[in-house]
């Protein structure tokens, strides 16, 4: 964990090319047998070669994780990086932390389902279970659950992780420092938050709501109950990543 993040300003797209470009080193470097100490480095990956990738037989996995509050743009994001590693041969598959949400009937059995999206509304263990899968000796194949927003459940072996390369996950508490997801941090390789104001988060997070059938007033009370609670807890653990990203619009 670094002693403090690296804060990185631009559009989406330049950061994610550059991003892109730093882990293609760091995957080269894994290649030519270069084992560097994991800490050595304070501020994450940079040239290819600051940490030791599990070993895939003589190549590895690199665990990515972008997190942030609801409505920050994690997914977009995640989705456009998903995309670009692909095209570069360099995707080992995704770990999305909202297939650990609890099922309803477990959130109605625990009186949660009010409060559905809060720390103590995922399978923790789990998550952290799917990550020591992806991270073990020789690359295995690791089945993993996908959140369906559609169906608003988990599905169970939703997503397949195979061979070297990048790991992708998302999600809103992988910085988070209590409630059992501390040991999420220590298994991610890089951690970026996506840093964005609160009024901007809200407004957001009040048209999906919206947009999911919520009228405006039941929308405004789950972002003012729910929501921005929980967005709070994810800002308050910033320190713990490696990298804050602050967006803008790309120049015409």
């Amino acid at each position: 964990m670094p002693a403090s993040p690296i804060v990185r300003t631009g559009s989406a797209e330049v950061l994610l090319a550059d991003l892109v470009d730093r882990l293609e080193r760091r995957l080269r470097g894994a290649t030519a047998g270069i084992t560097p100490d994991h800490h050595s480095h304070p501020h994450g990956i940079d040239d290819g070669t600051d940490d030791d990738p599990t070993a895939c037989g003589g190549k590895g996995r690199t665990i990515v994780g972008l997190t942030g509050a609801p409505g920050s743009g994690k997914s977009t994001l995640a989705a456009s990086l998903e995309d670009q590693l692909r095209d570069r041969g360099m995707l080992a598959g995704t770990v999305p932390m909202d297939g650990f949400h609890l099922s309803n009937a477990v959130l109605d059995q625990l009186d949660r389902h009010g409060r559905k999206g809060a720390p103590d509304t995922f399978d923790v263990a789990g998550y952290l279970s799917a990550l020591d899968r992806v991270r073990a000796s020789g690359c295995p194949d690791v089945l993993v659950p996908v959140y369906r927003r559609d169906l608003h459940e988990p599905v169970a072996a939703g997503t397949l992780v195979r061979g070297s390369g990048v790991v992708l996950t998302e999600g809103n508490y992988l910085a988070l420092d209590r409630g059992g997801w501390a040991g999420a941090r220590a298994r991610i390789d890089l951690l970026i938050l996506l840093d964005v104001p609160e009024a901007e988060i809200a407004t957001r997070l009040v048209a999906r709501h919206q947009d999911f059938g919520r009228s405006a007033v039941d929308a405004g009370h789950w972002v003012r109950t729910v929501d921005l609670p929980n967005a709070r807890l994810v800002t308050a653990c910033a320190h713990r990543c490696d990298e804050i990203w602050q967006l803008h619009a790309a120049r015409p």
